[in-house]
């Protein structure tokens, strides 16, 4: 029991790492924001600072701790959260084909918006953080931008090399993060304990009647309390239901709590404006202090992003809902830690893009929300129909979801639109950008499989030729395996050698490669042998990875071979074959030309089979075919 406790206490310190710095660095611009806002201006009164704090108090409470904590992380797949967990579970237990696709297409928006959302999280955080200087040293403000976009490029840069040092640090320096934050809350406070009438539902009820357009304008800065919040969800297999919960409600809740009714008190009492608030919560003597640890605490909530960022990738690559990429593994004790040189590359430009163009986080903020808003509008509604089909609560149960939280992401939503002629075109640009590209290669996967199917022999048909050419074809020496994305069809880099070459190996072996929607598969249930006949030498076999595994084919196929002494080859000394598509361009009316061409450029620059599956290079052939598109 003690070691149960223990372990528990250190996931839940890991936690704050890699799961709350992004929320738990919200404090250093939301409250600011709310009233910095350029197309509205909120006069800073009692009635305004302390409604808005009591919205941002219960809005956390609402849809942090009731939503997400208490409720979404339930709808698990097999331990794992995040968006494409929720995917998964769709494409598994939704039988109807139609809302099945609806779903999985809303599912699809909510991951693009992720990407949108991910993009500005670094570059707030940072700048927000670094702007601190302002307050601590007024002569050195020119220096705010050059810092941030030196601390990002380190960021970046050091991705190739893994995280796995300076992460042992994350949870530590968080919890620091945390408690300072919430002391300094409390130091205003105890200072000014008239500021606790904010920790009154009834403050934001009151605020919201006596000041309803004001409450409305103003829920685009309360959204920015509750960024990262589907981080709490995605890294749910990383640490587990209970560590998350323990930190949330022991630790981070209560410091945020305590550091926003902090600073509504530094506002109404001590007249120092609304820019750089968290600083100023500390005297003097502490700020330099708290500065350096700003900045620390938002290099971890950006890791946290780009980290997360780089794992839904490699979900959505799995899923084929993008062509096949470089992911390198920078840790072999942490299978999850992962870097993506293109991703890593597209999103340092895109945020070093919007540190320059924004230059303030009082200007970001404008930009940031409505792709927040919107990805945890959609959780919402899958997480509805999970409830419904995969739960199968009861009625009263879902009405009253629905009542509660439905509402809430309607006024999120519509309210935070005003950000689009703000700046909030950005990240929704990204998003179209990451669903257009998404949408294509799903689209042309589908239309390039189609065809291919049409070229391949089934099995039955191939072994009856075999069968029928028994006189003709030479049994050569030694093993082949051939690669195939289908089930009953026989890989055309096969047929083709048969019918060029008429010789067959002695064992050949043929290998089906399927990604289930199961976020994880263990090797031991991972494949289905069939024997296909012709003197024992042909076997067939279904091999299927969870969208989260890690595909490594000639390692599997070893552990395969091990547990079944009747497979009579050897992956280590076998020759791979793979069959290799590329689509051309037709007069086919199925896909819009500019997506056609899109589509290919994505396919020509496609990480191979060879390289993906982790094959040897000296004993891999690769045979193309001309498809039409």
């Amino acid at each position: 029991m003690v070691k149960h406790k223990k372990g528990l206490t250190l996931l839940a310190l890991g936690a704050l790492g890699v799961v709350y710095g992004d929320i738990g660095t919200s404090p250093l611009y939301a409250l600011g924001a709310a009233f910095n806002n350029k197309s509205h201006h909120i006069p800073i009164t009692q009635n305004n600072v302390f409604g808005i704090i009591s919205l941002i108090i219960w809005s956390v409470f609402l849809v942090v701790s009731l939503k997400y904590v208490s409720l979404i992380m339930k709808a698990d797949n097999e331990g794992e959260g995040g968006i494409m967990a929720l995917v998964a579970l769709v494409k598994r237990h939704i039988g109807t084909k139609r809302l099945r696709f609806a779903l999985i297409l809303v599912g699809i928006v909510g991951v693009c918006l992720f990407y949108g959302d991910g993009v500005i999280t670094p570059a707030i955080s940072v700048l927000s953080a670094v702007e601190g200087l302002r307050v601590v040293a007024p002569s050195l403000s020119s220096l705010v931008i050059p810092i941030v976009i030196g601390l990002l490029t380190l960021l970046f840069f050091i991705q190739k090399f893994g995280t796995a040092l300076v992460g042992k640090l994350f949870g530590p320096v968080m919890l620091v993060w945390f408690l300072t934050i919430g002391g300094g809350g409390l130091f205003q406070i105890w200072q000014h304990p008239g500021a606790l009438i904010a920790l009154s539902p009834i403050t934001a009820f009151n605020f919201i009647v006596s000041s309803p357009l004001t409450a409305f304008i103003s829920m685009t800065a309360v959204i920015l309390a509750i960024t990262g919040v589907e981080a709490l969800y995605a890294d749910l297999g990383h640490f587990g239901r209970v560590p998350i919960r323990r930190a949330w409600f022991l630790l981070v809740f209560p410091s945020l709590v305590l550091c926003y009714v902090g600073q509504g008190a530094l506002v109404i009492n001590g007249h120092s404006g609304t820019n750089n608030l968290l600083i100023k919560l500390f005297p003097s003597t502490l700020q330099f202090p708290v500065l350096i640890l700003s900045a620390a605490a938002t290099i971890i909530a950006s890791q946290a992003v780009i980290s997360g960022i780089f794992s839904l990738t490699r979900q959505a690559i799995q899923l084929d809902f993008l062509p096949k990429m470089t992911v390198r593994h920078t840790s072999f004790s942490e299978i999850g830690q992962i870097y993506l040189p293109l991703i890593n590359l597209i999103m340092y430009v895109a945020v070093i893009f919007l540190v320059i163009a924004f230059g303030t986080s009082t200007n970001l903020a404008s930009a940031y929300g409505i792709a927040v808003s919107g990805t945890i509008a959609i959780d919402t509604v899958i997480f509805l129909f999970i409830i419904k089909y995969v739960f199968k609560n009861p009625l009263p149960y879902y009405i009253l979801t629905i009542l509660i939280f439905v509402p809430i992401d309607i006024i999120f939503v519509s309210s935070n639109l005003q950000k689009i002629i703000q700046g909030g075109i950005y990240p929704l640009t990204i998003g179209l950008i990451a669903f257009i590209v998404i949408r294509t290669w799903i689209k042309g996967e589908s239309i390039i499989s189609e065809k291919r199917v049409d070229m391949e022999e089934t099995f039955e048909s191939f072994m009856a030729k075999i069968r029928a050419s028994k006189q003709r074809l030479e049994r050569t020496s030694g093993s082949a395996i051939y690669l195939t994305k289908f089930t009953d069809n026989v890989p055309l880099a096969l047929q083709d050698n048969t019918k060029e070459f008429k010789v067959i190996p002695k064992n050949l072996v043929i290998v089906s490669i399927k990604t289930s929607s199961h976020a994880h598969i263990p090797p031991i249930k991972r494949a289905i042998v069939d024997d296909l006949g012709y003197n024992d030498g042909i076997t067939h076999i279904n091999l299927y990875y969870g969208y989260r595994d890690t595909v490594d084919l000639p390692a599997t196929l070893k552990y395969i071979r091990n547990l079944s002494p009747e497979l009579d080859f050897n992956p280590n000394k076998s020759t791979y074959y793979v069959s290799l598509d590329k689509p051309v361009k037709s007069r086919t009316h199925n896909m819009m030309g500019w997506r056609k061409t899109l589509y290919i450029i994505m396919a020509k620059n496609e990480l191979s089979d060879s390289d993906f599956y982790n094959l040897p290079i000296d004993r891999t052939e690769e045979f193309t075919t001309l498809i039409s598109l």
